[in-house]
C-alpha cells in the first residue's frame, strides 16, 4: 500500500482505521506492535506520522464477515437521490430520516458505509459531522483527508467563533411559543444515562451550549421553530426545546407522550427535526457554500393539517 500526498501527515493508526474497515482495532494495534506491519521495510509505532510515497506492507488480514456491507437497491436509490451538492472534495446530502449516519449500536450498515459501497470509485469518504438517526437534512462529507481536517477545524470551532459557519434546523414543538427570538444558553451534560441509554440533561456540570430559536408560525396546538446552532452538542436542539417547555413533536426520548400521540393521529411517524440550511467556507477555495434542504413531504403535509406556514428565510435571525 502506497501513501498518497493527500494522506500524508496522518497518524498511522488513524490511517489504518480508515483503510481497513471491518478489521478490529485490537488486531491493527497488535500487528503494529509485533512488527507484522512495516513502513519502507522498517518497524514503526502506532503514533508514526505517515509521509507521501511511504510503502506500507500489511500481513494477511481476516475481515469480520459480520461487517460485510450489503446495500439494497432501494437504499442505494434513496442515497443517490439525496445528494444535493458534490465536487472534487465535498459531498452534501439531504439525509432521509430513519437512516443512521454510521454503523454501531445494533446498526450493521449506516449511511457512510453504504455510500462507500455505492461510490466505490471514491478512495476516501468520511463524515464531517453527524445527525441523529431520526433527524433529516443537510449532512456534509469529505472526499479528501485535507478537506476533512479543514472542515473539522471550522465545525468544531462552533458558529460563535466562525462567522462563516451557519447551521440551522427547523422543528415543530408543542404549544404556542410564548417568546419572539430567544437565545438559549444552557449547559448540557452529554454523559448522563437513563435505562442504559444516553440521555442528555441541562446541568451546570455540563458543557456550554447555545441555540437561538425563533418562531416561524404558531397556534395554540403547536409552533414551527427555526433554530440557529451556535454550538453543536449531542441532542442540543431537542434538549433545549424541552427545557423551554416546548418539546419537539415525535421525540420519543425528550418529548411529550400525549402530544406525540396527537401528532401521530395527523400522520407524523418520525421526529420533526430537519436540518434545513447550512453554510460554510469551501475547504479549498474559501468560497462560501450554502445548502438548502427543503422540508420532506410528510413534514410539509403535517404543517398543512395544522394550518402552519413554513416561511423560512436565510435573513430570519436578527
Amino acid at each position: 500500500m502506497k501513501v498518497e500526498q493527500e494522506q500524508a501527515g496522518q497518524r498511522l493508526d488513524n490511517f489504518l482505521f480508515s483503510k481497513l474497515k471491518g478489521v478490529p482495532k485490537s488486531r491493527i494495534y497488535q500487528m503494529i506492535r509485533k512488527g507484522e506491519l512495516r513502513i519502507n521495510k522498517g518497524r514503526v509505532k502506532q503514533t508514526t506520522r505517515i509521509k507521501a510515497d511511504d510503502l506500507i506492507r500489511l500481513p494477511p488480514l481476516l475481515v469480520e464477515s459480520a461487517k460485510t456491507v450489503n446495500v439494497s437497491q432501494s437504499l442505494e436509490s434513496v442515497l443517490q437521490e439525496s445528494i444535493v451538492f458534490e465536487d472534487k472534495v465535498l459531498m452534501v446530502l439531504n439525509k432521509p430520516s430513519g437512516i443512521a449516519v454510521h454503523a454501531g449500536s445494533g446498526v450493521r450498515t449506516g449511511l457512510i458505509e453504504a455510500l462507500r459501497k455505492i461510490r466505490s470509485d471514491l478512495p476516501y469518504l468520511e463524515l464531517v459531522h453527524r445527525l441523529d438517526r431520526e433527524t433529516s437534512g443537510c449532512l456534509v462529507l469529505a472526499k479528501r483527508a485535507s478537506a476533512l481536517r479543514a472542515l473539522h477545524r471550522e465545525f468544531q470551532g462552533s458558529s460563535e467563533r466562525s462567522t462563516r459557519l451557519d447551521k440551522r434546523y427547523v422543528c415543530l414543538v408543542k404549544g404556542q411559543w410564548q417568546h419572539g427570538q430567544r437565545r438559549i444558553e444552557k449547559p448540557l451534560d452529554v454523559s448522563a444515562r437513563h435505562q442504559g441509554e444516553r440521555h442528555v440533561i441541562v446541568s451546570e456540570q455540563g458543557r456550554y451550549a447555545c441555540s437561538i430559536m425563533r418562531p416561524v408560525s404558531r397556534n395554540k396546538q403547536a409552533s414551527l421553530i427555526e433554530v440557529k446552532l451556535m454550538t453543536g452538542r449531542t441532542h442540543q436542539v431537542r434538549v433545549h426545546a424541552q427545557s423551554e417547555n416546548h418539546p419537539i413533536a415525535g421525540d420519543k426520548r425528550y418529548g411529550d407522550a400525549e402530544f406525540n400521540v396527537e401528532m401521530g393521529k395527523l400522520g407524523l411517524h418520525r421526529l420533526f427535526l430537519h436540518s434545513n440550511y447550512i453554510a460554510f467556507p469551501h475547504p479549498v477555495t474559501g468560497q462560501l457554500i450554502e445548502i438548502n434542504a427543503p422540508l420532506p413531504r410528510e413534514l410539509k403535509e403535517l404543517l398543512g393539517k395544522l394550518n402552519l406556514e413554513d416561511n423560512l428565510s436565510k435573513k430570519g435571525f436578527s
